[in-house]
């Protein structure tokens, strides 16, 4: 069973940065993809980037485009999502996902295992 731990997140102000954490234990972490999402109040969950299993492919949502970065240390089972000039339209709840796939789509069912999500709040 995979169990993955979210890390990183807290309140800040606009213009500033965060960086998360994912840390995965059970399974076979650097064989498959990870993906990152968020849930804000009354919305639902969407897609904000995913790495491959060998960090070849990373890939991003259009509104993150230039400001988050993804990458993974496979020897430490950790995925990270650097998130640079927060605006506060990112407030939300933020999961990492453990892919069914190497390399993975955007699609929440391409994902097999979920966080607990950590909170991150952006204020103007």
């Amino acid at each position: 069973q995979v169990q993955l731990v979210e890390s990183g997140g807290g309140s800040v102000q606009a213009g500033d940065s965060l960086r998360l954490s994912c840390a995965a234990s059970g399974g076979t972490f650097s064989s498959y993809a990870i993906g990152w999402f968020r849930q804000a109040p009354g919305k639902d969950r969407e897609f904000v980037a995913r790495i491959s299993w060998d960090s070849r492919y990373r890939y991003y949502a259009n509104s993150v485009k230039g400001r988050f970065t993804i990458s993974r240390d496979n020897a430490k089972n950790t995925v990270y999502l650097q998130m640079n000039s927060l605006k506060p339209e990112d407030t939300a709840v933020y999961y990492c996902a453990y892919s069914r796939y190497q390399i993975s789509s955007s699609s929440l069912s391409d994902y097999a295992y979920w966080g607990q999500g950590t909170q991150v709040t952006v204020s103007s």
